[in-house]
């Protein structure tokens, strides 16, 4: 390289460097002078930010790596799920117990115990009520006394359902009563653990943490089930009253974990808690709170924060906002939750030991605990696809795989599982190891996928002048599809049997294309940046090629994502096509080596009149200090 080439490669350094320290607020640094700015877009954009600054339109870069202490800390949130899995894990096999059976049974003609359908549906399903009912009307504790203090009282309340239950002796009603209670506080924690596991969870991470909660629901569920194959070699009310006393350690331990859990720093920050909300966003994110990570955030959530509050308190009738796309959020999270009921996943867990001894096996109990086993770990899958691949793709491919174990699950039990008629009694073993196969797969496609991935969904989605309103609806959703599940199953089931399985299939193909048209993608996203594209009308098949405000170029076209003219089977078949110039400019961004090689090969291409005629156009806009100092270090420049 000639010496006039690295005289105008040390000048144009040196000067970007001495200007940030030597000129004025007002004056224009080297990198941003007319002549600079034509260059820049004659050679690539290339930009160069300042050492010691981060541009304020640029967010910094969260740490990486894996933040251990949010991942306990979250956990500890989750741990809400595990009570709320236990239950479900345990009620299936208190129906089969004999004591129960006998204090809260009718006689049959013969003399034997059993709960009529009718009985067996409200004592499975009334606690889903009580969910509906709980995160409808307390869902707004959140708001007005902080998440931490929300789970607390949640579960108090579902220590005091779990006493009216023991103390049931002959009265299936109190049982029921007791269970309706204990919804009240599983209802709040539906709501609370998944929106505090948002709010203090790194974006990086968001996805898979919050899939802890669900995590922790297969946990419940698992061990509920080995709790229930322990007690019934008892014969006596300690096949029941074990597991439900075990539901004080969870709600003691769910209380305790709350004092050592970080406080939403949304919250703090809408209370005026600031250096609170400060301390909890640097912790979240493993860094100082000085850090420009926690500013930054800090910043975004106040911006936000005020702007909710200049437009006032939401009402309910806010959730009918459609300029800012505030329904449309609403009816997905209804939506959605409700589509995960209408998998079909209950079916199994409910009523699973009911349905292995359909297809001929005695100890319902034993194989019940192999679907808590696929079901729990396929679950630590999720917590690794959901922030690799996305929400929308780990939601369509589970939907389809659902969807083909389901039509091999019901095909096989209606025409192979018995051979000569149901009341022959004879049934096909080979029929029932199939069905108990793909019920597996149908286990572990639900667990990675719709499962955890729902509750994501609807965390994410709201912003926070209306996320509890938004989750509570969404909740009282899911909740009552579960009661529909609980309750009319029996009647149901024995009235087509395994063709039962066909209104799950049908479900399923239509949530596939649900997810498809309705729900976009929100992978590492900040939960403020979810908002704006739900407001600039992102289509959501186009979604994951969406752009922050922060992170665009000057040839970013927001209107290309809001607009599709493809047909509708290209738009499912097809790839999406984006305009190429709508590039993320974290693309662009350089280390300080990248842009000094990138100046270097500009100055090779130019000839030396070009570099003299450039060094006459940028030395004369720097103040005339800056030039004399740079000419001092530079004197042939």
């Amino acid at each position: 390289m000639s010496d006039i080439e690295q005289e105008r490669a040390s000048t144009a350094v040196d000067v970007s460097r001495k200007s940030d320290n030597k000129i004025s607020n007002d004056s224009v640094s080297l990198l941003s002078t007319p002549s600079n700015k034509e260059l820049e877009e004659e050679k690539g954009d290339l930009q160069r930010p300042s050492e010691d600054e981060t541009p304020a339109s640029v967010s910094p870069l969260v740490p990486s790596g894996i933040n251990w202490g949010i991942c306990i800390l979250c956990l500890m949130v989750a741990f809400g799920g595990y009570i709320s899995g236990w239950d479900s894990g345990t009620i299936g096999g208190f129906e089969a117990h004999t004591d129960f059976l006998a204090r809260f049974g009718s006689t049959s003609g013969e003399g034997k115990r059993y709960l009529s359908k009718v009985r067996t549906g409200l004592l499975t399903s009334m606690f889903n009520v009580g969910q509906a009912i709980g995160s409808f009307f307390l869902g707004r504790l959140g708001d007005i006394y902080g998440r931490r203090i929300g789970l607390i009282v949640a579960s108090v309340i579902f220590i005091i359902g779990t006493v009216i239950q023991i103390a049931s002796v002959k009265a299936w009603y109190q049982y029921m009563i007791g269970r309706i209670i204990a919804g009240l506080g599983c209802g709040l924690i539906a709501i609370l653990s998944p929106m505090l596991i948002s709010e203090v969870s790194p974006k990086n991470m968001r996805g898979a943490m919050v899939s802890c909660y669900q995590l922790m629901i297969t946990l419940g569920i698992f061990l509920g089930y080995c709790t229930n194959y322990g007690t019934k070699k008892y014969h006596n009310s300690r096949q029941w009253r074990i597991p439900l006393g075990l539901q004080f350690a969870w709600c003691l331990f769910m209380i305790g974990a709350m004092l050592f859990v970080p406080e939403s720093p949304r919250f703090l920050i809408e209370k005026g808690r600031i250096e609170e909300a400060k301390r909890s966003i640097a912790k979240s994110n493993a860094v100082s709170a000085e850090d420009p990570v926690t500013i930054y955030e800090l910043d975004e959530i106040q911006a936000a924060v005020e702007k909710e509050r200049f437009v006032g308190t939401a009402s309910w009738k806010d959730l009918l906002d459609t300029q800012h796309k505030i329904l449309q959020r609403v009816v997905m999270g209804i939506m959605i939750l409700a589509l995960q009921q209408l998998t079909g996943c209950n079916y199994f867990f409910y009523y699973g030991t009911t349905i292995f001894k359909a297809v001929g096996l005695e100890d319902g109990f034993e194989t019940a605990i192999v679907f808590g086993v696929v079901n729990f770990f396929s679950t630590f899958c999720a917590l690794f696809l959901v922030d690799r691949f996305g929400r929308r793709t780990c939601l369509l491919w589970g939907a389809a795989g659902m969807t083909c174990c389901m039509v091999v699950f019901a095909s096989v039990g209606v025409t192979r599982l018995w051979p000569h008629g149901k009341k022959a009694g004879i049934v096909s073993k080979g029929a029932g190891n199939c069905m108990i196969v793909f019920s597996c797969f149908f286990i572990f496609c639900f667990a990675t996928s719709w499962a955890p991935i729902a509750f994501v969904i609807i965390s994410e989605s709201f912003p926070l002048r209306v996320k509890a309103k938004g989750m509570a609806l969404a909740t009282v959703s899911n909740q009552m599809w579960n009661f529909c599940i609980g309750f009319f199953t029996p009647f149901i089931s024995g009235s087509i049997n395994f063709a039962y399985g066909y209104v799950f299939m049908g479900c399923l193909v239509f949530a596939w294309f649900y997810v498809f048209f309705f729900v976009p993608e929100t992978k590492g996203l900040v939960l403020e940046e979810v908002d704006v594209m739900w407001q600039e009308g992102v289509l959501p098949w186009k979604s994951a090629e969406w752009v922050p405000p922060s992170q665009r170029n000057a040839d970013y076209d927001a209107d290309v994502l809001a607009n599709d003219d493809q047909p509708v089977w290209k738009r499912i078949f097809g790839k999406t096509n984006i305009d190429k110039n709508m590039v993320n400019k974290k693309a662009n961004e350089k280390t300080e080596a990248e842009i000094n090689d990138e100046i270097e090969a500009e100055i090779n291409d130019k000839t030396e009149s070009e570099i003299n005629t450039e060094k006459e156009s940028i030395v004369p806009s720097v103040p005339e200090s800056t030039r004399e100092s740079v000419l001092e270090s530079n004197p042939k420049a």
